[in-house]
Formats: structure tokens, sequence, C-alpha cells
């Protein structure tokens, strides 16, 4: 197990990584990559915990998704399954656990003060945390889509579930964009993924 994590964690949180796991009873499964989540976690009916986690994410937001859906975990199991599932007691323990990881021997400098604000109040996803996304994002390999924000106002976007979109104004922190198909208007974060039409 710990030469598959060595392939997708920085390398000073392997070991740690893989205490929690084993202290948890976690069997983690990496898939290809799906669009709509990074990981997700599911207690399996055999009362086995399994955590799944995309293999395209770059090694530092592969260990903030691992360590979040460690925390769903956790935190189901100590407080029960009524609680929310982003609520203040998951909240807690993910602020517990990425802790020991909050150090430079395992995120790039420059990450770390971004960190720590973001675990101030962690959110469900950390792509809702504009600029933590964008700092992660630098570490991906290169690809050919834009970011909302870097798109003109008025210029055409695809999704990609092949939806196409026309860029509008920002609201407080996001913008409205139209659904050319329905009409409909949507509001995307700024650091949402898209194909830029020109």
């Amino acid at each position: 197990m710990a030469e598959v994590l060595q392939k997708y964690l920085p390398e000073a949180a392997v070991d740690q990584v893989l205490d929690l796991i084993r202290k948890n009873g976690v069997h983690l499964k990496i898939v290809n990559e799906r669009v709509t989540r990074h990981g997700d976690y599911k207690k399996l009916p055999n009362g086995g915990h399994r955590i799944t986690v995309n293999a395209n994410l770059n090694k530092y937001r592969f260990l903030i998704t691992l360590v979040h859906e460690i925390a769903h975990l956790v935190a189901f199991r100590d407080y029960g399954r009524t609680i929310k599932p982003h609520g203040k007691e998951w909240k807690h323990i993910f602020q517990q656990l990425m802790l020991p990881f909050l150090r430079p021997e395992v995120f790039p400098s420059s990450l770390l003060p971004l960190l720590a604000l973001h675990f101030k109040n962690p959110k469900a996803s950390s792509d809702t945390d504009a600029r933590l996304s964008l700092a992660l994002k630098q570490y991906d390999p290169p690809n050919d889509k834009s970011f909302i924000f870097e798109i003109p106002y008025g210029g055409t976007f695809r999704l990609y579930n092949g939806k196409l979109f026309k860029r509008g104004n920002k609201r407080v922190k996001r913008y409205e964009c139209l659904d050319l198909d329905s009409g409909r208007i949507y509001l995307f974060n700024p650091n949402a993924e898209v194909e830029y039409i020109k």
C-alpha cells in the first residue's frame, strides 16, 4: 500500500496517511476521474469503509481529498449518522486530521498560508475556496481549459457535458452565465474550469 500511496501523495505524508487508513479500517480505491467530485466515502453493508479518490488529482489535492473523506468516516462513527455531512462535527475532525500535514515538509510554503486560512473554517469542497483552488491548480498538469473569470464578458464556453453558456456579469463572488439552450441563468464559481470557444 505504501508504494501505491507514494505515487499519489507528498512523500512526507505517506506514513501518516497509511496510519490513518489502517487505524480507521479504510478500503481505499483510486478511480478514474469523475468530473463532479474528487472523492467520496461510503459505509459498506459489511460494516467496512470505502473511500474513493480520483487518480488524476495532483498530490496536494489528493491528500486534502483523502483526509476530507476520512474525516467523514470519523465524524459519522463518533457522532452518528444524523449529523450534517459538512457540519461542525465534520469541520472539527477535518481540522484535527489535517493539522499534522500543514507543514513545509508536506506542502509548498506558497500553499501553507492559504491552507491555514481555509482550515479555520473548511468548506464542503476545496473548490469553493477560489484562492486555494487556483493555488492548487498550479500543481496540475497543463490543460486547454480556462477559468470562468478568464473568459471575457459575453464570451461563450462549453462545460464537460457539452452544454454551451455565455458569460455575464459578476455578482459578489460568482458569475451569471446564460445557458444558450434553455435561456436560464446559472451562477458559476470564478475558478470553474471550462472550454472557451473563441
